[in-house]
């Protein structure tokens, strides 16, 4: 545990100190994130922070090759060079959406390409576990043709998922660490081929370093974004990490291992569960508006949190807290046997949806005022006016 934690504190250092330094040439660069109609910030802000964390990361790896501890596994496996070279372009895609602006269309065919890239590096999904069988659990070994293709579908479908999370201070940074730690408790417990190492789980802490790192910048109110740029990255490594920890061990799982083979897939997916559903809401409302999925609007579920009317930080929060008891349960699977798990776990989410519809339910009884004739969403008020609801000034024109 002392290697894992010097990288984890090598990443979030090198991301604290660096940070600061990245947003003076970022503003000197005039790469300012201009308010909209569709974003929630009042002030133009830098952004480009995911360079400050690809130097964390950087960092992270770095010290992890001067430790004896992963001196074997790091001369074993193909991840190192495969993720530092990926993480470069996906880095890379990302300033030049963030500066400049890339079509839907063409940030997807780039990391399709980037994706491949990791495939030819050697690193990609060997097997799946799926439900079934006469003991509960088959294991599908893949074919090279649909390993490649699962590979890249995971990584691109994690990165944008990722991605689009990040809509609010600080959220895709809180989340992507939740995810990153669960999946590091998986990893050190579960059988390596290196004694204690495992190169899943040294990423996993490196994501997490990381993100704590810059999130002392990057909450509300953020002095800086991490942008396309860091989002994408932080994307990469998670998708990095899950291919590593879940689909290329060398030995398939036993029936025994059911535990710890589908609560290592299933965390990272119960902690993305927001992002992933967020997605294919937007897929299912922009499409049905005929509009480009990836065409921006304010009506994510973080955007839907600030309209019940949670500040920013609140509801950053709500979701940092929703996105740790999806987190736990996928822990409980695993960890803890019996019904007490499950009743602490349903308490906890009652609790959770009483608090995050409280706001509109007080409102609602000090008003007297029903949805309609307070403009909530659904019932005709304007987007305008949500906007003024939420922070107090009349919306950009």
């Amino acid at each position: 545990m002392t290697s894992y934690l010097a990288v984890f504190l090598a990443a979030a250092a090198t991301t604290f100190v660096v940070t600061p330094l990245v947003r003076r040439l970022v503003v000197a660069a005039g790469a300012i994130d201009q308010p909209s109609d569709r974003k929630v910030h009042p002030n133009p802000t830098p952004t480009l922070g995911g360079i400050a964390m690809f130097m964390g990361f950087i960092a992270g790896l770095a010290a992890s090759r001067f430790l004896p501890f992963f001196a074997e596994v790091n001369a074993a496996s193909p991840e190192p060079l495969a993720i530092v070279v990926t993480c470069a372009l996906m880095v890379g895609l990302g300033i030049i959406d963030d500066t400049r602006g890339v079509s839907a269309l063409a940030k997807a065919a780039a990391q399709i390409f980037i994706a491949g890239v990791l495939v030819l590096l050697g690193v990609q999904l060997a097997y799946f576990p799926m439900p079934g069988g006469p003991q509960g659990i088959q294991v599908v070994v893949l074919s090279v043709d649909l390993a490649v293709v699962l590979t890249i579908l995971w990584v691109v479908v994690v990165a944008n998922a990722v991605n689009l999370v990040d809509g609010l201070d600080g959220l895709a940074a809180g989340i992507v660490a939740i995810a990153a730690v669960v999946f590091f408790v998986y990893m050190v417990r579960s059988p390596s081929l290196f004694d204690d190492a495992s190169q899943a789980a040294s990423l996993s802490a490196i994501t997490a370093g990381i993100c704590v790192g810059f999130l002392p910048w990057n909450f509300h109110p953020a002095k800086i974004f991490m942008g396309d740029t860091g989002a994408m990255l932080l994307g990469m490594l998670l998708a990095t990490a899950t291919i590593s920890g879940v689909g290329r061990t060398p030995v398939p799982p036993t029936p025994g291992d059911l535990a710890v083979v589908f609560t290592a897939v299933l965390s990272p997916l119960l902690v993305l569960f927001v992002p992933f559903l967020d997605v294919v809401l937007a897929v299912i409302r922009r499409t049905r508006r005929g509009e480009s999925i990836g065409h921006a609007d304010k009506e994510h579920l973080h955007h839907r949190l600030m309209d019940i009317g949670h500040g920013h930080r609140q509801a950053v929060l709500l979701m940092y807290l929703w996105s740790a008891l999806l987190a736990a349960s996928g822990l409980a699977i695993g960890l803890i046997d019996g019904r007490a798990a499950v009743g602490i776990v349903l308490l906890v989410a009652l609790v959770l949806f009483v608090v995050t519809a409280g706001p509109r339910v007080t409102e609602r009884r000090r008003n007297g005022v029903s949805p309609q004739a307070s403009g909530e969403p659904g019932s005709g008020g304007t987007d305008g006016e949500h906007t003024l609801r939420r922070t107090g000034t009349k919306p950009p024109r």
